[in-house]
């Protein structure tokens, strides 16, 4: 147990400093982050708090889909939202505008960290993220198809968070169609029960 929490807590600070990572580029964030950036530019809340929010939200979200949250489930809302301020307040640090190669880095180095960070606290078995299980649960309730599902939900809080200000880019896209391959590849090395790879795996690793 302890190297699971272990496994959960480093995999979910590795998720907040990818989303710093790929904020900070402003090359495109990922499709949720798209929306947080606009929720928190119209609402004045920091971008963490805007993060737990929608996660709570979301949570909500699980009632009628009779979800059960697990540990990693509200750690993820906690942890994520706690260390994804931290993060993006120590890369402001660095010069502005940052040259293209620079945030071209940051945009490849946050897709990989992200894929890395997923598959570890997926990995753990100790329960689904919000918006993963918000997606297996609509699956599970509706019969609908996975990438359907995903691909309405993401395409939904992109529009909506393009709309209110967030940044939707090359970027945006180059997570959707990276994250599914690189999770896929580190995932089967990193899970630690047989629960975590029948139940929340299938959500990341759908590339669209």
């Amino acid at each position: 147990m302890t190297a699971r929490i272990t496994q959960l807590a480093t995999g979910l600070v590795a998720y907040a400093v990818s989303m710093a990572l790929m904020v900070r580029a402003g090359l495109g964030a990922m499709p949720w982050d798209v929306l947080h950036q606009g929720l928190a530019a119209h609402t004045g809340a920091s971008f963490g708090a805007v993060t737990a929010a929608t996660g709570a939200v979301v949570l909500a979200c699980w009632l009628p889909l009779r979800q059960r949250p697990g540990f990693g489930t509200l750690a993820n809302v906690v942890v994520i939202s706690a260390a994804v301020n931290p993060a993006l307040a120590v890369l402001t640090l660095l010069e502005d505008p940052l040259p293209m190669p620079v945030r071209a880095l940051m945009l490849a180095t946050g897709i990989v960290l992200n894929a890395l960070a997923t598959a570890l606290y997926v990995g753990a078995g100790m329960g689904p993220g919000p918006r993963d299980g918000l997606m297996t649960g609509l699956v599970a309730r509706t019969g609908w198809p996975l990438r359907a599902v995903r691909t309405g939900i993401e395409v939904c809080v992109v529009a909506a968070g393009w709309l209110l200000g967030g940044t939707a880019g090359l970027g945006t896209l180059a997570y959707a169609l990276a994250i599914g391959p690189l999770v896929h590849l580190w995932l089967p090395r990193l899970t630690r029960s047989a629960a975590a790879a029948r139940t929340a795996a299938p959500a990341v690793l759908d590339p669209t």
